[in-house]
């Protein structure tokens, strides 16, 4: 499929797949070092050694489901010709990992580094945190859904927006049977979940923003929710 590939761009591909993998090798190092310095030395409380143990985990975990994933593009299939590509699955199964490890990473050092604030438990900052929690999870379903847009090329289906192609709803969207396939494996419908998902998220993080409002925050708090939304529309 690549015959004319020359030397220069085979460098490039290869080198971008080297670099990935040292760079992962030095957060794996940049984890497991300091973390059997600091046990050693009795530095780490026990809620923190359950922690710290479960990150390091999960550093040797997102390198083995990196490799699982880079595995499944090297497998000849016989009844395809298309472009070699990793499976879709693993794709979002690796980026989900990573999600996960950056957010407990930064949840746990943010822990150590800013005292929780003591608030008045009241029925508004309950609701905000549940909104924000629900918020959370939209985000990282939408995340995992760009995997698979990644993974299938869906992205190359339509370059319109708002519509799809002269289509708010295109006419493939449920070719595949059983239906359920649509979802993770037709690149339309990948792509227009994909679509749908980050609208919800955007609405989700604004909707937040203008209820946190209403509510007295410490200043810290209100300048996160003011950086999500900057984020969001960025995004």
């Amino acid at each position: 499929l690549n015959h004319d590939m020359t030397l220069p761009e085979f460098k490039f591909i290869w080198y971008m797949e080297y670099s990935h993998r040292m760079w992962g090798r030095a957060v794996g190092l940049a984890y497991l070092l300091p973390a059997a310095y600091f046990w050693h030395r009795g530095c780490l409380s026990p809620p923190l050694k359950g922690r710290v143990l479960a990150l390091c985990a999960l550093v040797c975990f997102q390198g083995l489901l990196g490799w699982y994933m880079v595995k499944s593009g090297l497998e000849e299939k016989p009844d395809s010709y298309d472009i070699p590509r990793v499976s879709q699955y693993r794709l979002a199964a690796h980026l989900g990992s990573a999600l996960v490890l950056y957010s407990a990473s930064l949840w746990t050092g943010l822990s150590l580094l800013l005292p929780q604030h003591k608030l008045p438990e009241t029925k508004q900052l309950l609701r905000l945190r549940q909104y924000a929690h629900g918020t959370t999870a939209l985000i990282f379903l939408t995340a995992l859904s760009g995997a698979f847009v990644a993974g299938l090329d869906a992205g190359l289906v339509y370059n319109s927006f708002p519509k799809m192609g002269e289509r708010w709803i295109p006419d493939d969207l449920l070719a595949f049977s059983p239906m359920l396939r649509n979802i993770f494996e037709n690149p339309t419908t990948v792509q227009f979940d994909h679509r749908i998902l980050g609208i919800a998220s955007i609405t989700a993080v604004t909707a937040l923003y203008f209820f946190s409002r209403k509510i007295p925050l410490p200043r810290r708090t209100r300048m996160a929710v003011t950086s999500l939304l900057a984020v969001a529309c960025m995004q």
